[in-house]
This record gives structure tokens, sequence and C-alpha cells, in this order.
């Protein structure tokens, strides 16, 4: 059965479960701005800025999608920690980035300043990262 990606709008009990596990070993630098997950995932269900990674009916990684005319930022991604390494970050990349060039945008990776993690990740994915 293939991963496939979500808009989340509303969340299940179920899936909400599956975001706090998602989010629950992210390290704080990737929820800044926020103070901690459950206030992530409530601004990004509030906003609809939410997509989300889901395989056997459970998601396994959540992002924030933030569209703008020109340029498409996608942060605060997260995959469960027992899944990674299985191309989940990959799908949901690439999928946000096909939806962003349907809609004539960039998709840009958005990170706090200074994290190699968000920059490796930016390199690898060949997509450009804007720091704040």
């Amino acid at each position: 059965m293939p991963i496939v990606v979500e808009h989340v709008s509303e969340a299940t009990r179920q899936d909400q479960q599956d975001l706090q596990k998602i989010f629950q070993d992210a390290p704080s630098w990737l929820l800044e701005p926020f103070s901690d997950a459950a206030q992530l995932i409530h601004t990004c269900l509030d906003e609809g800025s939410l997509i989300a990674a889901r395989f056997n009916d459970r998601l396994l990684g959540a992002a924030r999608l933030q569209r703008h005319q020109d340029a498409w930022h996608l942060s605060q991604m997260c995959i469960r920690n027992i899944t990674r390494r299985r191309g989940v970050a990959e799908r949901l990349v690439s999928e946000a980035q096909r939806l962003a060039l349907q809609d004539g945008a960039q998709l840009r990776l958005r990170a706090p300043a200074g994290h190699l993690i968000a920059q490796a990740l930016a390199a690898k994915l060949k997509l450009p990262l804007d720091e704040y």
C-alpha cells in the first residue's frame, strides 16, 4: 500500500493521537516559534496548513505547508521515529512540491537559522531554504 499525502483539515481522534506521536520526539528547534507540539498541531489545523503522510490509515509524518502567491513554505516537518529512513519525508516533500508547481509557485523549506539538519535536508532535496 502506498504512502498517501493529504491535507488534514479535520483530525479524527486517531489522527490527533498519531500527530502527538509524530511530534513527541521532535527537537525543540523544529517546533519554533511554537511552544510545544500541541500548539503547533492546533495552529496548523486552525489555519488549514497541515499536510500529512498516511499509510494503512495511520499518520506517519506531518508538516506545515503555508501557501503564498509566489512561494509555498514547508516547515516543521517531522516523521515518526519508528518510520524514519523509509522515504516518508521525501514523499511529503515531493507531493508538496508537485502541488506548489501546479499552482505556479516555488516550494521552499523554512527553518530557524543555523540548523545543520535543515540545511542538509534542503541540499539533499535541492530546495531553497529560508531561515528565520
